[in-house]
């Protein structure tokens, strides 16, 4: 598999214009399955991942944010206007319940939103004793990865 961990740069906030060019500038340079396309972010990554999901539902075989939040606004365009594309999203999002940066509600909302739009494919992990740190313990987790294996546009 081929692994991209791009870094935010200091002061700026995740633009999925900007990701979405970066995967498209790896799958023409590289071997890419472009149906097995995975995307997760933790804290502002996990805005980030958030972001770029709900703008481009058909882009990833799957999501995975981590202590994140999201745009609503974004999740009602969709419903509005590409509901069908929207349904093809398969999230597992993770939020550590006792999360002093970004509160559990963040992803709780994103989840509520998706689910009420219909999105069949929607799981949620909360830890009940973890703190900001819900991505030690997420991306320790072997089924993670068999779950994101499992997944295919």
């Amino acid at each position: 598999c081929i692994v991209v961990s791009p870094q935010c740069p200091p002061d700026q906030w995740w633009e999925p214009l900007e990701l979405v060019a970066l995967i498209d500038d790896m799958c023409e340079k590289y071997k890419v399955d472009r149906d097995r396309i995975y995307c997760t972010g933790l804290s502002m990554g996990g805005y980030g991942t958030w972001s770029i999901a709900v703008k481009n539902p058909t882009r990833f075989a799957s999501v995975v944010p981590i202590c994140g939040g999201g745009d609503l606004s974004a999740v009602r365009r969709m419903v509005r206007n590409r509901p069908a594309e929207l349904k093809e999203l398969n999230v597992w999002a993770y939020h550590g319940a006792m999360d002093p940066t970004v509160a559990v509600d963040e992803s709780e909302v994103m989840v509520a939103a998706l689910r009420k739009a219909g999105v069949p494919r929607v799981q949620f992990t909360v830890y009940p004793e973890a703190k900001h740190d819900s991505w030690t313990v997420t991306y320790d987790n072997p089924e993670l990865y068999a779950w994101l294996l499992r997944q295919r546009r």
